[in-house]
């Protein structure tokens, strides 16, 4: 029988690149072609349903039911004339990807006929059964009810021939079972927030939304390899496999010329964007072999998530088509760079401006000084929550190795920013407004313009890093749903916004001028905030530790990481802000740490399958023809010839033996482990059982593996190797 490995090789030369056609020479042609836009939403409502659709988006006003039948009905007119059949509310569970029930138009008559209908009711709420979905004990097992609401302020859209209605997904106590509830409320708290503290420097600020420009990487992979790999189809990476005499060290790879069939998936992934509205802009080739990346440009937060939750559906499907698998796990392949998701946040408002980039005059300055201020005291009070919002399984493979930041948070506003915050960290409130125009109603800082003007260089390693008008949250796992990070990130900042106001209105009341009591409270912020900039190398032990010396975590371990989710500081935090109750993110802690523990559990059983029914047979089968090699030698030579010649033949079955008598053993050690953990009933202590008990049995085996792979004759082997995977044809 040939060996599945090399029927995968030969049917991967043999891929043909899939010619892409456009469906027209200008992309502008077909953008948003499948959304329920503003454009769209014009041509098929009343002027009246428009206007009140536009200030609920605007100002979160509720829209009438009378209104909702028309947007109902002007939805499924424009939904049926783009060739949909069936309408779904679509949701983000707390599964970390997207859910859909499909249900058609058609609605069947007495006399046997049938009519597309689509009322009201069905586009603001469903009732999908939510009792396979994970709820962290929200609900008994029993308790199978759960609700969907409309977003409008997401906008509905077409793919495979449904109508999909983004919402909310809540449980019928009313918590929220999903990823995008607490992002609205965050959106919300920080709106409300911020735009306060916007007010000291322009009474015309009336809302403050956040933004997020992400940046998905990527590994591609022939279907036909991947489907020769237990592991990766299982855990989505490699447990196995020894390192390629050529990956990435080259740095060849890195905005390369882009291989012509991955070009082609490129090419297509975009089209189906586009025609979703999905602003696609940058498309490269990244560090590892194989590796991609694609960014969009700037939207409003929630949009921007819905977007990035869409497009890691699309290129799924679309990379089938082209003979491809995307992974999306943080870490595929051992050795080389794994994948994150940066998180580009920055902050606007409705007057036009983006509060983080430095302005042309010194009030702009100190107003920009004063957000970045807060959000440095927000992510210093807040760093462990902060590392808890990305935490996971593939992250933990990920930060700290291959040009990942480390577990450690800390913040990089570059050297001309420092400067500028320690130097006014050392001025009084009247060195401070001393004018260099002689005009005392304005705010100084005549050196704040000066140093501003050149905005920062990136740090790379910095897991948090200021980038010119934003923060690149680069910590983020590549296969996240980034409203986890997005909405902490919010709600730190807005908690931030609101504790300003009331110390610098609390100085105005005792009869301090304005000026001078958000000079004293933002210079208490900059030295206050001092331990979570750092400017050097976070790869480096150096910084390691140095942050212990501050005061920082290092939690380098999802277990470890997830306790800040259920801390004191996290349940004040979220429940003065209305994000999210006790309830909820004790429910979100038991979901993320079960996550952990059955991803892991998973790895080990993969690996376990692979090393005893695959590789050890593999290696014995090929011992064996050593051991008959060896016995004719012996038959047919003199025996000091022999001696001579079947010495390196003796030691490779040595060597062979001695590595299947450990990985033998060592998953045999695996499997007892893992046994005694799955008996511990406490969530948490079986979380730290997985890691400190089954977890380090992986490196181990995987080394003893590995290593037979080296020995074992290349075309017994029963996997694709890396230097197969990592290059495409």
């Amino acid at each position: 029988m040939a060996n599945f490995r090399f029927v995968a090789l030969e049917q991967t030369i043999d891929r043909q690149v899939k010619k892409v056609d456009y469906p027209s020479n200008k992309i502008s042609d077909y953008f948003g072609s499948m959304v329920f836009n503003q454009a769209t939403m014009k041509e098929y409502l009343t002027s009246e349903a428009f206007n009140v659709v536009m200030q609920a988006i605007e100002r979160g006003t509720r829209i009438d039911r009378g209104i909702i039948d028309q947007i109902a009905s002007a939805m499924k007119a424009w939904a049926t004339n783009k060739g949909a059949t069936h309408y779904t509310h679509w949701f983000h569970p707390l599964t970390g990807s997207t859910a859909e029930k499909h249900d058609a138009f058609i609605s069947p008559m007495s006399n046997g006929e049938a009519i597309e209908e689509f009322q009201g009711g069905a586009l603001i709420q469903q009732e999908p059964d939510a009792s396979s979905f994970p709820s962290g004990g929200i609900r008994s097992t029993f308790e199978a009810r759960g609700y969907t609401a409309w977003d409008p302020t997401s906008p509905a859209f077409i793919i495979d021939h449904t109508l999909c209605i983004p919402t909310i997904f809540v449980s019928y106590t009313g918590e929220s079972l999903d990823y995008k509830t607490p992002l609205l409320r965050s959106i919300k708290a920080l709106d409300e927030l911020a735009t306060d503290v916007c007010k000291y420097f322009n009474s015309d600020v009336s809302k403050v939304y956040p933004t997020l420009g992400w940046e998905q990487e990527y590994f591609l992979v022939d279907n036909a390899l991947f489907n020769a790999r237990a592991d990766l189809v299982l855990t989505g990476k490699t447990v196995f496999g020894h390192s390629s005499a050529k990956d990435q060290q080259l740095s060849d790879h890195y905005f390369g010329t882009i291989n012509r069939r991955a070009l082609a998936f490129m090419q297509e992934l975009e089209i189906e964007s586009h025609k979703l509205g999905i602003p696609l802009k940058t498309r490269h080739n990244e560090v590892a072999p194989s590796q991609f990346e694609c960014a969009p440009v700037f939207e409003e937060v929630n949009i921007a998530v819905d977007h990035n939750q869409l497009l890691m559906h699309l290129m799924d499907t679309v990379a089938k088509r082209h003979d491809f698998q995307v992974l999306l796990h943080e870490k595929p392949y051992s050795g080389v760079n794994g994948s994150g998701k940066h998180n580009n946040w920055s902050l606007a408002t409705d007057t036009g401006l983006n509060l983080l980039s430095p302005g042309k005059n010194t009030e702009d300055n100190f107003r920009f000084i004063t957000i970045l201020a807060n959000i440095l005291m927000a992510v210093q009070k807040h760093e462990e929550l902060v590392r808890a919002s990305i935490a996971s399984a593939g992250n933990d493979l990920r930060l700290g190795a291959n040009e990942a930041p480390p577990a450690i948070i800390s913040v990089f506003v570059g050297e001309q920013i420092t400067a500028t915050l320690e130097s006014l960290g050392k001025m009084s409130s009247k060195e401070a407004f001393s004018s260099s125009n002689g005009n005392s109603g304005s705010l100084g800082f005549p050196k704040i313009p000066e140093i501003l003007l050149d905005n920062t260089d990136r740090n790379r390693t910095s897991p948090f890093a200021f980038t010119g008008n934003k923060f690149e949250f680069r910590a983020v796992g590549s296969s996240a749903n980034t409203a986890k990070p997005m909405f902490i990130l919010n709600s730190i900042v807005a908690q931030q916004m609101k504790l300003f106001k009331t110390e610098v209105d609390g100085l105005i009341k005792s009869g301090q001028k304005k000026d001078d009591a958000l000079f004293d409270v933002v210079k208490r912020y900059i030295i206050e905030s001092k331990d979570i900039r750092f400017e050097g190398n976070s790869y480096s032990d150096e910084w390691v530790a140095e942050a212990a010396k501050r005061g920082l975590s290092n939690n380098r371990s999802t277990p470890s990481a997830l306790a800040a989710f259920v801390s004191d500081s996290t349940v004040s935090l979220f429940g003065d802000l209305d994000v999210m109750s006790r309830k909820e993110l004790e429910a979100r802690y038991e979901i993320k740490m079960e996550k952990y523990i059955k991803k892991i559990q998973i790895e080990a059983r993969v690996m376990g399958d692979v090393a005893i029914n695959h590789i050890l047979p593999t290696a014995i089968k090929y011992q064996n023809r050593l051991v008959e090699n060896t016995k004719g030698l012996k038959d047919v030579l003199d025996s000091k010839t022999y001696i001579k010649l079947s010495r390196n033949q003796i030691n490779t079955i040595k060597q062979i033996s001695e590595h299947i008598s450990a990985v033998k053993e060592l998953v045999d050690d695996m499997v007892a482990a893992r046994k005694i953990a799955n008996k511990i009933g406490d969530i948490t202590e079986q979380g730290y059982a997985y890691r400190e008990k089954v977890l380090v049995f992986f490196e181990p085996i995987r080394k003893h593996v590995d290593d037979l792979e080296l020995l074992v004759d290349n075309e017994l082997w029963p996997l694709p190797k890396y230097r197969e995977l990592l290059f495409l044809k």
